[in-house]
């Protein structure tokens, strides 16, 4: 019997199990182009109608990171790594992105007359956020009495940052792994003060920005990571 050859579930496989967050980094630099192909590819992730809340934020200049860091609880990654890239979710993206988001779908034939219909309503009443930004108040008072009689998701409008960081993370996601495949290091960082994070690099105030992730070589072999056994975490039919 021949050996099988390896599938592309195989490659994805050894790539999420033995990709690591790096603590140390060397100088070398970065091929030039190489982010922005990664990038170019982790934006197809998945995201909420299609909205496409996610920006990346590229700080490869010395002097940038330098001024970061302190932000980022003076973690030396930043000042090691030679890119740092944050990640960011738009809660304005409904009312940037949407008409463009249903122009295009429609141009690639990829959405029925049926869904638009059904997208123009379901949006602005999952975004909008009424006047002065208060709008969202009769939604979180209303939504918890509706709850007890039918099913009612979270709404953007109400809970904006959760449904930002979720888009988010999904592109990060992608965005590491992509980094693996290149033969790059990552390490996503949650320790971070986010308004002083957006104040150095220019962030928009309405902006959320659910992680940081230092992008380089690792400057020495990493240990091997540990999970808990499978069977303490899959739940088949329930809980």
């Amino acid at each position: 019997m021949t050996d099988r050859a390896p599938t592309d579930l195989d490659m994805l496989e050894r790539l999420a199990r033995g990709r690591r967050a790096t603590r140390h980094f060397g100088a070398d630099p970065i091929p030039a182009g190489l982010l922005e192909r990664l990038i170019d590819a982790a934006r197809w992730a998945p995201s909420g109608y299609n909205l496409q809340p996610t920006h990346f934020v590229v700080a490869m200049d010395a002097d940038v990171r330098k001024r970061l860091c302190p932000a980022c609880m003076a973690q030396a990654p930043i000042l090691e790594a030679p890119a740092v890239v944050v990640l960011t979710g738009d809660g304005r993206v409904a009312d940037r992105h949407f008409e463009d988001v249903l122009a295009m779908d429609r141009q690639a034939g990829a959405m029925t007359t049926e869904y638009e219909a059904l997208l123009r309503r379901v949006v602005p009443l999952a975004f909008a956020r009424g006047p002065a930004g208060l709008g969202w108040l009769w939604k979180a008072t209303l939504l918890p009495m509706v709850r007890l009689f039918r099913p009612i998701p979270r709404l953007p409008a109400v809970h904006r940052n959760f449904w930002l960081t979720k888009q988010v993370m999904l592109s990060a996601m992608n965005f590491m792994l992509l980094a693996e495949a290149a033969g790059l290091s990552t390490l996503p960082m949650e320790g971070f003060d986010e308004r002083r994070v957006k104040r150095v690099l220019g962030i928009p105030r309405w902006h959320v920005v659910p992680v940081v992730i230092a992008v380089g070589y690792a400057s020495a072999r990493m240990p091997p990571k540990t999970r808990v056994p499978l069977d303490r975490v899959l739940h088949r039919e329930g809980w």
